[in-house]
């Protein structure tokens, strides 16, 4: 065998003797008693209600695991508005420590989330049949995307309250005032009482639910075959944590395992970056509020990404996928994913004409300079951002940008009258008290492709989503039992590093890069971006999530022509040689 490798027989048909392998290791460890497997009743010790044993099964634990995946992913509530400071370096630095309470509590999260993803999931699988996994998995995943939805819900109600419950007497506000606070520490506290009840239903859960075994003892093992399977069963590897670098190594040293987590990392960057931005880029590329905005992504990120994973779940399920058939259907719904991202290029806006950003002030003043002979004595502020659109349907950075004299506010809209920056239409000349000059808000858009975009964009989220539940599937099927939750911790440990954390940082570098119009405010900082260049925002998002899902396809797409080879000629590779102990442990076990 040294010189030529080890055969692959993760691509090969499933073999009937490594299912009778695993059936008469299963029954020498277990000796085939319930008891000394870990399966029981459902209760607490000898406490065992037979009320409780309905739950006793894979859709009680399935309830129970999506309840806490819904509240676990529920402390994404928005935030609030940030609050006015003064340019005082000591009123800065008394709340920047607080950064680290905040790094802490998200810290804690991942702790307390990550095994549900892992143990939760290796459990799942062990609990229901091998073709039935992938539909259970796929709700549970689904399930886990109402948590944002509801955070979002929630947190958008919590924003309409006072920080403190009460307002103070001595400070007149309202939720329109750039001091308020909303109550975002409300959404926690509601996370908090709700998850905590949880442990009681999950604690009263078997090791094993009842078949387990029986289940376990048919299925037939689809683990990468370079030796780690045998290994970690004789050598019982996990049970100190001083296996863990042994662990890792063999991990490590699975290309099916190592391509799998590569694919998953480029989706995930790109699936956080438009979670994160998606908002920003409908209410820049289409003139939407904001409000409105966040309200539209919602509606086609939550639903889409759990449409896609029970999908996904469905037919892997329902067509018996073993993994060379999952790795082909995980190359076609990225490669529809691939084609669909190209929206950005026919689905995209240009900017409307603003005064001192895209064109000069009815021919006076110059370009990315909001300052004219019109408005020159108004002294204008940049820190005050508060567009306004004139009847010459440009839009103006504010009313004082616009040179505007008067207000007057009929049925709760402003309207601004006497703008010496705006042209005035020929035949209307002393009217100008009949007809209002400028209506506070951004200039309505012109361009009509928001439902184009949005169902294009909805389908990619749908294809993109339904490679995650197969994905899941191929790692537990490719690497040994033993270190199935070893391994979905490691795909989520790449997933974090690699993925969801740089994803937004990247999406949002692209974004500042398309940044015509900064805001700079009273203490000479540059804040946010108030216009964007929305087709070059579109071609940089696009590029990014382009590359990524090429990434994506060229991982999966490698590990299927090695896969097709091996079924003509019986593909090999070359092994990295473990450490010298354990290489030498493996050769006495097969000699």
């Amino acid at each position: 065998m040294e010189g030529r490798g080890i055969e692959n027989p993760v691509f090969e048909p499933p073999s009937p003797d490594a299912g009778r392998e695993r059936q008469a290791s299963s029954a020498k460890v277990d000796g085939g008693n319930p008891a000394l497997s870990g399966e029981g009743p459902c209760g607490w010790g000898c406490f065992a209600p037979r009320a409780l044993q309905v739950c006793n099964n894979p859709e009680g634990f399935l309830a129970m695991y999506s309840l806490l995946a819904i509240f676990q992913d529920t402390c994404q509530i928005p935030g609030t508005r940030s609050a006015n400071f003064t340019c005082s370096a000591s009123a800065m630095s008394s709340l920047s420590n607080y950064l680290y309470v905040f790094i802490l509590g998200q810290l804690m999260l991942g702790v307390g989330g990550t095994p549900l993803y892992t143990l939760g999931t290796a459990f799942i699988d062990d609990s229901v049949a091998k073709h039935k996994s992938s539909l259970y998995i796929g709700i549970g995943y689904a399930m886990s995307l109402l948590g944002p939805a509801v955070g979002y819900v929630l947190g958008g109600q919590l924003l309409a309250i006072y920080i403190d419950i009460e307002i103070p007497e001595s400070t007149k506000m309202d939720p329109d005032d750039p001091r308020w606070l909303g109550a975002w520490w409300i959404g926690f506290l509601v996370c908090f009482v709700a998850i905590w009840p949880l442990i009681i239903p999950f604690s009263c859960f078997p090791k094993y639910l009842p078949g387990t075994a029986k289940i376990q003892s048919e299925k037939i093992s689809e683990t990468h075959d370079d030796g780690s399977e045998l290994l970690v069963e004789t050598q019982n590897i996990g049970k100190s944590f001083k296996d863990f670098p042994v662990a890792l190594l063999i991990l490590v040293k699975n290309p099916v395992l190592m391509s799998l987590i590569a694919a998953s990392t480029s989706e995930a960057l790109v699936a956080t970056g438009f979670a994160t931005f998606l908002p920003k880029l409908i209410e820049n590329q289409f003139g939407k509020t904001s409000s409105f905005s966040a309200t539209l992504a919602g509606l086609v990120l939550i639903p889409a990404a759990a449409l896609g994973q029970v999908v996904s779940g469905i037919l892997v399920s329902k067509c018996k996928m073993d993994c060379k058939s999952i790795i082909k259907f995980m190359i076609a719904t990225c490669s529809v994913a691939l084609l669909l991202n190209t929206v950005f290029l026919f689905a995209k806006c240009g900017n409307e004409p603003f005064a001192g950003v895209s064109e000069t002030y009815n021919g006076t003043g110059m370009l990315r300079n909001l300052t004219a002979p019109c408005n020159a004595n108004c002294g204008c502020s940049r820190s005050m951002y508060y567009p306004v659109c004139g009847r010459d349907e440009v839009q103006y950075f504010s009313p004082c940008f616009a040179g505007c004299a008067s207000l007057v506010i009929n049925k709760m809209k402003k309207m601004y009258h006497n703008c010496s920056c705006i042209g005035k239409p020929e035949g209307q000349a002393g009217l100008e008290d009949l007809f209002y000059e400028a209506v506070s808000g951004k200039c309505p858009t012109q361009c009509k492709l928001l439902p184009l975009f949005l169902t294009f964009f909805f389908f990619t989220v749908v294809f993109t989503f339904m490679a995650v539940t197969p994905t899941t599937v191929a790692i537990l099927r490719c690497v040994p039992d033993k270190q199935r939750s070893f391994a979905l911790g490691v795909q989520l440990v790449f997933l974090r590093l690699l993925g969801t954390i740089p994803g937004p940082i990247l999406f949002g570098v692209a974004i500042d890069n398309s940044c015509t119009l900064w805001d700079i405010n009273d203490c000479n900082t540059k804040g946010a971006c108030w216009v964007y260049d929305n087709e070059r925002m579109a071609y940089l998002l696009m590029c990014i999530s382009d590359c990524n899902k090429d990434s994506c396809v060229l991982c999966i797409q490698v590990l299927f022509a090695k896969s097709s080879r091996s079924s003509s000629q019986s593909w090999q590779y070359v092994c990295i040689s473990l450490p010298q102990p354990v290489q030498s442990s493996h050769e006495r076990i097969q000699k």
